[in-house]
């Protein structure tokens, strides 16, 4: 007799049976995109919308299609019009927003500090704060994962990336992410319907001191690094901060540039991670008999390897519950193209100016790639599984040129951060965990994570 419980299906909008009038998508796509998709996004290879708000649509779910649309054919899309609108005002030309030569630029110059070298050089720190964030929970009690995990990778990121010296204080920053994304990080009505940029729009209106606040973050960050850099120049750290600042000039960065992807780094660098760390800890709770392993796993690790940097390949359950956590609940749902010139494939028409949505959220859960697509099965990933996975059918950090630049540095981070709090504390879900997925630039749990969280062993 199989006693092996069924398996956690995590809370998740149910797929549309009727399409929404313009009226309801409007307000959906405002509210929630993630409620937006109906049966045919979770069941067909691709859905091909000739007319309709924003013009000529194309959803690509097919492996084949989404690799042509972003390795095979990349030059021949570009980001797509909303997307922009949403992350322009908020990023610039920081490397998420920023095209052609500009991305070049800002990537070239970027790529020394995310070498699996340097990577591997920031697990110490990564595990020193950890360490000291986990140390709060000593006490136990109830805690939002939500919002703490958010802190912990800010912590990390602040100390790996720029050395402990951003300005400003890390409790006023959680809350001025969560305004951002709140009304910036959201779809405006009047970007949807095409209106002109003339008119204001309520969104940014309303987001406008939070950037504010993260424009002056950036601005004193800089001036402080400057005036180390003048005093004493051999005494500078050779982080991501001094390396942007010092490819400034003719060849390089402008200012601009520099400014706009400090605050992209300073503002999302963080958040994709921070997110998926909470939707693990969720899931696993959920399914302590997932749980259980993963904590006999750390514990092991934990005990008998003493360099953080190699955790990460002796983890491979914890690896697989991130990666099952980073499918079902994505970081970034949805990435957003716009056709430059006419395409095909196959049977597929694709018009110049069509927008091609590449959807991870449904793409992840598509009945014709998963197995059970709607479950927390980590098996997925465990070692012999993951190798039959299609790469372009999972997809948590994009895919061809712009492939995120800090995906090994977010997986190690990922690891030794479950590592350190799962081997001291075990966190569990309350009654009033109901968190539910809204797509506000990233996948957030609505409601928080309140978790009660104890001391282990």
């Amino acid at each position: 007799m199989d006693t092996t419980p069924a398996p956690f299906v995590p809370p998740a909008p149910t797929p549309r049976t009727t399409p929404p009038s313009t009226l309801e998508m409007v307000r959906i796509v405002y509210r929630n995109p993630l409620e937006l998709w109906g049966e045919p996004s979770y069941n067909q290879p691709w859905i091909s919308i000739s007319a309709g708000i924003g013009g000529p649509l194309v959803i690509a779910n097919e492996p084949g299609l989404i690799r042509r649309v972003l390795v095979d054919n990349a030059r021949n899309y570009r980001m797509a019009r909303v997307r922009q609108k949403i992350l322009r005002p908020i990023l610039r030309d920081g490397l998420l927003t920023a095209e052609g030569e500009v991305w070049k630029r800002s990537r070239k110059a970027m790529a020394p500090v995310f070498t699996p070298r340097h990577i591997g050089g920031f697990a110490r720190p990564m595990l020193e704060c950890s360490q000291a964030f986990a140390d709060r929970y000593e006490a136990g009690g109830v805690a939002d994962m939500s919002r703490d995990m958010t802190m912990l990778t800010y912590d990390i990121l602040a100390e790996t990336l720029f050395s402990g010296e951003i300005a400003g204080e890390p409790g006023s920053f959680a809350h001025q992410v969560d305004r951002l994304f709140e009304t910036m990080g959201r779809v405006d009505p009047l970007d949807l319907i095409g209106a002109p940029d003339w008119l204001p729009r309520i969104t940014r209106l309303l987001g406008r001191s939070s950037l504010a606040f993260f424009r002056r973050i950036v601005a004193d960050t800089i001036r402080q690094r400057q005036e180390k850099m003048r005093a004493a120049p051999d005494a500078v750290p050779a982080d991501f901060l001094t390396l942007l600042l010092r490819a400034e000039g003719p060849d390089g960065l402008t200012r601009g540039e520099v400014e706009d992807n400090i605050i992209t780094f300073i503002g999302a660098g963080h958040e994709t991670t921070a997110r998926a760390l909470g939707w693990t800890l969720f899931c696993l709770a959920e399914a302590p008999w997932e749980r259980e392993p993963v904590e006999a796993e750390i514990d092991n690790v934990v005990a008998s390897e003493p360099d953080p940097s190699k955790w990460l390949e002796k983890m491979p359950l914890t690896r697989a519950a991130f990666e099952e956590a980073l499918r079902l609940y994505p970081p970034a749902p949805s990435i957003n193209r716009e056709a430059i010139e006419d395409d095909e494939y196959g049977e597929l028409k694709i018009r110049r100016g069509a927008q091609v949505l590449v959807m991870p959220w449904t793409v992840h859960r598509h009945r014709l790639l998963w197995e059970k697509p709607d479950a927390f099965i980590p098996a997925r990933f465990h070692p012999g599984n993951r190798d039959r996975l299609d790469r372009f059918q999972y997809l948590p950090f994009g895919a061809g040129p712009r492939v995120c630049i800090g995906a090994s540095f977010a997986m190690q981070e990922a690891m030794i951060a479950l590592a350190v709090l799962m081997s001291r504390f075990r966190f569990d879900s309350l009654p009033q965990t109901k968190p539910w997925p809204v797509q506000k630039l990233t996948t957030q749990p609505q409601g928080g994570l309140p978790m009660r969280v104890s001391r282990r062993g």
